[in-house]
């Protein structure tokens, strides 16, 4: 039987890279967000709260296997909503939900799995996305850029530890940032607005990108693209590292004209 992907859409531009890369392998795609955020090609909006409708809908249609791509909204959920059978579920995923972001996907991929459809991740679908390491563009780390990468990991994985980010800025060895619930953006901005006096120097230092240790790593990858670049740019840094097989490259050829044309390297950096 052939196979039919069904691709729970968030935000960016990872579910239509995604949906791009199966189509051209021949393969059937149904694009399913939550009401209110689907994008609008979506072939299918659901709630939260009717979960289990939306379930047997995709294997009434002959779906075959879930892919989870983008930025996932958390929408305000309305008790009276709720069809019986999602609500009978509460109990078993508000522990998950209690625990942190990472809790909250197993639980979900677990729920999906249990209803007959295996959940796929980007790297299975479509590898080119997530790049091996590797020097990508036109401009190599140096000596002090592969140090202040291994902090950065080393931060990193701290955060992720305790289910915090996915992302830090080092250079010259300070840390002068690391990623929260606002995002890489937010991160970037933030060193961008340091005082000289704190800084070591521009451009110095780079951003770090990696996934959090154990993670669940067919939903929530981190992900980079030609904003990442020109941010990082603007932030005074010299480059964007993170970690390879683990990222996701959204954008790469022009994720790295933009690295190219404003001398920052991107590394592809083995874990």
């Amino acid at each position: 039987m052939a196979e039919l992907t069904a691709i729970i859409a968030g935000r960016g531009a990872l579910p239509g890279l995604l949906a791009q890369s199966l189509r051209a392998a021949g393969q059937g795609v149904l694009v399913a967000g939550i009401e209110g955020f689907a994008p609008d090609d979506a072939d299918l909006a659901f709630r939260f709260e009717r979960l289990m409708v939306f379930i047997d809908t995709l294997l009434a249609r002959g779906v075959t296997r879930v892919a989870f791509a983008g930025a996932i909204h958390r929408p305000r959920l309305e008790p009276e909503m709720f069809d019986p059978r999602t609500a009978a579920l509460v109990p078993q995923l508000l522990p998950a939900i209690q625990a942190g972001d990472d809790a909250t996907l197993r639980a979900i991929v677990a729920l999906f799995e249990d209803e007959g459809l295996p959940v796929a991740g980007p790297a299975a679908l479509a590898p080119d996305l997530v790049p091996g390491p590797g020097v990508l563009g036109a401009h190599a780390p140096d000596a002090g850029a592969t140090a202040d990468a291994a902090r950065a990991a080393s931060i990193v994985a701290a955060l992720g530890a305790v289910d915090v980010g996915q992302a830090a800025v080092v250079a010259r060895g300070l840390c002068l940032g690391v990623e929260a619930l606002a995002g890489t953006d937010a991160l970037l901005a933030q060193v961008a607005a340091l005082p000289e006096a704190l800084r070591p120097g521009r451009p110095a230092g780079l951003l770090y990108k990696a996934p959090k240790p154990g993670q669940e790593r067919r939903i929530d990858l981190p992900a980079i693209g030609p904003a990442t670049i020109a941010a990082a740019a603007a932030a005074g840094l010299a480059g964007v590292a993170f970690e390879a097989h683990g990222v996701l490259l959204l954008g790469r050829a022009e994720t790295l004209a933009e690295a190219d044309a404003r001398g920052l390297f991107l590394w592809s950096r083995s874990p």
